[in-house]
């Protein structure tokens, strides 16, 4: 075997990158995980906490807001906001905005964005979730127990609207739309 045979795992390393150099290796990284806003609210305790025969309507909503900190470094915000309601009458309400510090090197800027808005929040959402169960617990309920959230799935949703009301920004020129 000669001495400038490549194995597999170099094979093609340089090609197409400038002067043989490696490309860098995409990564990502958290730096740091947060509660940048915890709030609960029983506002009808102790009564709230008398064994209630009826099921509470549970309402939950996620939302993921996210700024860039410098050219690699970004902070994503996990927001779950969740209620809980019996005969129109709150029982208990919690909101988490939980966040954390994201370096991610190395990847093309057109897919940044899907990175920030799916892998972060994928990344953050059990701890969020544990806050949001023992915040519950804590306040005298039984625990939330947030289900899984499909973030790919509300990250679509979002690209869709932000479409929709750009179009429909074109068709109707000079009014303003919220994205």
């Amino acid at each position: 075997m000669s001495d400038n045979a490549t194995s597999p795992e170099t094979a093609g390393a340089d090609a197409g990158t400038p002067n043989g150099q490696q490309a860098a290796q995409p990564s990502l990284n958290s730096l740091a995980q947060y509660v940048k806003d915890l709030s609960f609210e029983n506002p009808r305790a102790p009564q709230s906490l008398q064994a209630n025969q009826k099921q509470p309507e549970i309402d939950i909503s996620v939302n993921v807001n996210a700024q860039p900190l410098n050219d690699n470094d970004f902070e994503v915000i996990l927001k779950l906001d969740a209620s809980a309601k019996t005969d129109g009458e709150i029982l208990f309400s919690v909101e988490l905005a939980y966040a954390g510090v994201f370096r991610i090197t190395g990847l093309e800027k057109d897919k940044l964005h899907p990175v920030i808005f799916i892998e972060c929040p994928r990344l953050l959402f059990p701890f969020a979730r544990q806050i949001v169960a023992e915040a519950t617990r804590n306040g005298g309920f039984p625990p939330l127990m947030v289900d899984p959230v499909d973030f790919m799935s509300l990250y679509r949703q979002q690209v869709a609207r932000m479409r929709s009301s750009q179009d429909a920004g074109d068709d109707q020129p000079g009014q303003a739309t919220d994205a």
